[in-house]
């Protein structure tokens, strides 16, 4: 399975000190170099995902080759999101983990399957990997992260919490 990265669900993650459940999901994680940079290099105001990334051996950083398509997408979206749509289609993944409604929306366009942070909770959730979701999302909120209440309420409801 090839699942590609963008910046969020990697900080979501290891801000709540979850970043681990990719490996137990999807084995090794392919990530974009501008994903990589906004993580770990430029990452300084996440001290735990940067850490946690670059200490992470499943975690490959491959550079997208197309520069032409990513100059293209710049003026819709940034580097990050760019890179790892452009990668994902490079690399013909089967998933791609990414947040932004503007990156969603290209990845749908393009076919191509995603699942957000809450997502992959929800999944954790479900193969038993994590006991409850309610304290993972409270623990995401807490950190800054932004989740709409009613993807809150409807993830939930899914699991009866």
């Amino acid at each position: 399975m090839i699942v590609v990265s963008d910046t969020t669900p990697l900080i979501g993650l290891a801000s709540i000190g979850r970043l681990e459940l990719l490996l137990e999901l999807f084995g090794e994680v392919y990530i974009p170099q501008a994903v990589y940079d906004e993580t770990v290099i430029r990452g300084h105001e996440e001290g735990i995902a940067k850490q946690a990334v670059s200490s992470a051996d499943w975690i490959r950083v491959v550079e997208a080759q197309d520069r032409l398509a990513v100059d293209v997408l710049l003026d819709e979206m940034d580097l990050g999101e760019v890179e790892t749509i452009i990668l994902a289609k490079e690399m013909n993944a089967d998933w791609v983990l990414m947040d932004e409604r503007k990156g969603r929306r290209k990845l749908s366009q393009l076919n191509i399957p995603k699942i957000g942070t809450i997502g992959i909770l929800l999944k954790a959730k479900q193969l038993g990997l994590i006991p409850t979701l309610k304290p993972e999302i409270e623990r995401l909120q807490k950190s800054g992260f932004g989740i709409a209440q009613a993807i809150v309420g409807e993830v939930l409801n899914q699991t009866g919490e």
